[in-house]
């Protein structure tokens, strides 16, 4: 019998195309000799015969693409297909800013570093849009003196020059 037969044979035992059936050089004559389905079987467990591997096409290089853009990266002016508010609308970008401002809000009176009635306030503040970021929320919380923590730093800073005075008069 010829190596096409056995080629051939092989193609349907391994579920692939023949062009990817392989039958090693110097084995050929045994290869040839195969003459049935069973053969052709005891050949590939013997690995005279076997089906490559398909090439196809790496995913690396649009892997580190993809983590790049996932991490703010590639996302230029010339990347940009759609207009400012077609990417992200503007109730997304408010909710989005609201939603961080009332995150952090609750999370200074939850450390109780808000003094009393003053959360209600900054609330309704945020909700009238006053201010536009989370970090203008705080300075202006630490500006009008709202924040308890802030306060007794502000008292703190004039009294360590006494523990100062202290320890040079130690020596």
């Amino acid at each position: 019998m010829s190596v096409a037969t056995t080629r051939r044979i092989a193609a349907k035992v391994l579920k692939v195309g023949e062009n990817r059936v392989k039958i090693k050089p110097d084995e050929v004559e045994k290869a040839a000799q195969a003459l049935t389905a069973d053969d052709v079987r005891q050949l590939i467990r013997e690995k005279v015969v076997w089906a490559e591997r398909v090439k196809g096409v790496p995913r690396i290089r649009a892997k580190l693409k993809h983590a790049k853009k996932k991490s703010g990266k590639r996302g230029g002016a010339g990347s940009r297909k759609g207009t400012k508010y077609s990417r992200i609308s503007a109730k997304e970008q408010w909710m989005s800013r609201i939603r961080a401002q009332r995150g952090l809000l609750r999370e200074l009176r939850g450390e109780k570093r808000l003094k009393e009635g003053t959360y209600r306030q900054a609330y309704l503040m945020i909700k009238g849009n006053a201010f536009r970021s989370k970090g203008a929320m705080l300075a202006h919380l630490k500006e009008v003196k709202w924040l308890k923590a802030e306060v007794a730093r502000a008292e703190g800073a004039a009294k360590p020059a006494a523990p100062a005075a202290a320890a040079e008069e130690k020596k």
